[in-house]
């Protein structure tokens, strides 16, 4: 599904900015017109600073649309990200969104839909979750880090958490976890996989689902220099539809959601 009609870039109010935690941080914006039109897995383009220090709008993945507002989940890891992290309530920001298409949640195919995320790939998953329940679904949470460190899992109903270093739930990746989970979790009126994270995750996610036959969506993670297709700063090497030959395509465009068959494993 694509936001493409109702993009709209507008001057939003920081309602709210909370550490969780680290490096993460939540900022609520208040901008009604893209809180009204987005769907999960959408994302905005902001500029962080008026003076255009950076100079290009940086992406993030909508965390949670409520009325009037949106919540953004971000990392701070450059320049950008960090001015984001520490901007006060009261700022104005220039937001332009809703971006990119969103998860297919409306398939009848399923009735458990496994959200597989690691590190701030989590972002994604409230908006996700929220939207999944409402549609009468069972939704289960796996979520992977290095360490306990980095679980975000803020609001998400039963979670299965996995850490490389065992400092918290399964030891391992959370690929691992679900292997080991899916017989008990994948019931029996179909399961389907929504995923977020670090590429050699998603891979190896794609990978397990191929095996097992399952369904699976993922939410990439580049660089959107402007979020609309002109800089062409997105672009990524993904099969083509019929999953036979290989493509270039721009992730603003056509992602950042696709279905897992079209990765290059």
């Amino acid at each position: 599904m694509r936001a493409d009609s109702t993009i709209t870039d507008t001057t939003a109010t920081v309602i709210s900015s909370a550490c969780l935690g680290g490096d993460i941080s939540l900022v609520k914006l208040h901008c009604p017109d893209i809180a009204a039109a987005a769907r999960p897995g959408n994302f905005v383009n902001i500029k962080v600073d008026p003076c255009g220090r950076p100079l290009l709008r940086r992406p993030f993945s909508i965390h949670d649309a409520d009325g009037e507002t949106i919540e953004i989940m971000a990392k701070s890891v450059g320049p950008g990200s960090a001015r984001l992290c520490s901007v006060p309530a009261g700022s104005e920001l220039q937001v332009l969104g809703p971006l990119g298409n969103a998860f297919d949640i409306d398939s009848p195919a399923f009735d458990t839909a496994l959200l597989v995320s690691g590190g701030i790939g989590t972002a994604p998953m409230l908006f996700l979750q929220t939207s999944l329940l409402s549609a009468g679904k069972r939704v289960v949470n796996c979520i992977g880090g290095r360490s306990a460190s980095d679980i975000r899992a803020e609001g998400l109903l039963d979670c299965r958490i996995a850490t490389d270093d065992g400092s918290q739930g399964f030891r391992g990746t959370v690929v691992d976890l679900l292997r080991e989970s899916l017989p008990a979790l994948t019931g029996n009126g179909g399961a389907k996989v929504f995923s977020c994270g670090p590429n050699p995750m998603i891979k190896a996610l794609a990978s397990l689902c191929d095996e097992q036959g399952l369904p699976c969506e993922a939410s990439l993670e580049t660089v959107m220099g402007c979020g609309i297709g002109i800089c062409y700063g997105c672009s990524v090497e993904l099969k083509d539809e019929s999953y036979e030959e290989n493509t270039t395509v721009l992730l603003c465009q056509e992602g950042p959601v696709v279905d897992a068959r079209r990765l290059l494993l």
